[in-house]
């Protein structure tokens, strides 16, 4: 199969991918619009595009003779085939079960479906080797999969238990006299509820994606890419309780106004770029602790 025959069957099949989920597709756009827990869905594609770029021309580089990317490129039909399928299935069982609203579990399993139907379509054209080429940002897709609202109800449960402990610790910490009770918070003079939003859900899962593309760029060992994901967490935890310590503070101590104004509504991206530069100086750490030699991505200087 010439490297032209190749490229025409892929593009053939992601073409017929979007006419069979297209209906899945622009209900997850649309979700993504209007629902702050899946935003981080719109950056998931162009990310995903940009890391397959990069890598692609890391890949090149190192092999530039046209016969070394022929044998790269050999398709693998059977497990190509045999993924397809399975897409083909489950993406049927999921449009035959999509509900009436567009954040239920056959919408997750569709994208998951389509998904999946681009990884077979990347095995049954190119092969193996291209697969694992380009392992991360094909697996990076998934992070398009819509969360189901039973986990996504866990996961803003957890962050808002766990931002009220991290905001407790920070009052501890300045000798502020503090009571909880789940996600109740007392002060003096001032009692918080750790609601919904304050679990910072979007900043949250960006703050993962964010730290999985840099992991991805800057890190060569598995471990280290796995701890730094694995911080982002407690990090996301450590920034809503300081958002939380510091609107509180403020509006207890100098005006309370801070208690309704702009930083507790729009505040967000201020304390979500704090986190990326804490993120940003534990990168650093373990970029110190690798040898120099794979000490980060050859593209990004």
């Amino acid at each position: 199969m010439t490297k032209r025959t190749q490229i025409l069957a892929f593009v053939f099949l992601c073409a017929v991918s979007i006419v069979f989920w297209w209906h899945s597709l622009v209900i997850t756009l649309e979700l993504a619009l209007a629902n702050d827990a899946y935003t981080h869905i719109l950056l998931i594609f162009p990310l995903s595009a940009a890391l397959i770029y990069l890598d692609s021309k890391e890949t090149n580089s190192k092999a530039p003779d046209s016969e070394a990317l022929r044998v790269r490129s050999q398709p693998n039909p059977r497990i190509g085939a045999a993924l397809l399928a399975l897409a083909l299935v489950t993406g049927g069982y999921a449009r035959w079960g999509m509900g009436a609203t567009p954040d239920d579990l056959p919408l997750s399993l569709a994208m998951f479906a389509l998904v999946t139907w681009w990884i077979a379509s990347v095995l049954l054209c190119f092969g193996a080797r291209t697969f694992h080429s380009f392992l991360f940002p094909l697996c990076f897709l998934f992070l398009m999969v819509p969360i189901p609202d039973f986990a996504l109800s866990r996961m803003i449960e957890f962050l808002q238990q766990q931002s009220a402990l991290a905001a407790r610790i920070m009052f501890r910490a300045a000798a502020v006299p503090v009571t909880q009770d789940g996600i109740m918070l007392s002060i003096p003079n001032l009692d918080i509820e750790v609601g919904l939003e304050c679990s910072s859900i979007r900043s949250s899962l960006m703050l993962v994606v964010t730290t999985m593309v840099f992991a991805h760029l800057f890190l060569r060992s598995g471990w280290r890419k796995v701890l730094l994901v694995a911080l982002a967490i407690p990090l996301s935890v450590a920034k809503n309780g300081l958002r939380i310590f510091t609107i509180a503070e403020l509006g207890t101590r100098v005006d309370p106004g801070f208690l309704y104004g702009k930083l507790h509504h729009n505040g967000g991206i201020l304390f979500f770029g704090i986190a990326v530069v804490a993120m940003g100086a534990l990168l650093c750490a373990l970029r110190r602790t690798e040898l120099p030699a794979s000490s980060a991505h050859p593209l990004i200087r």
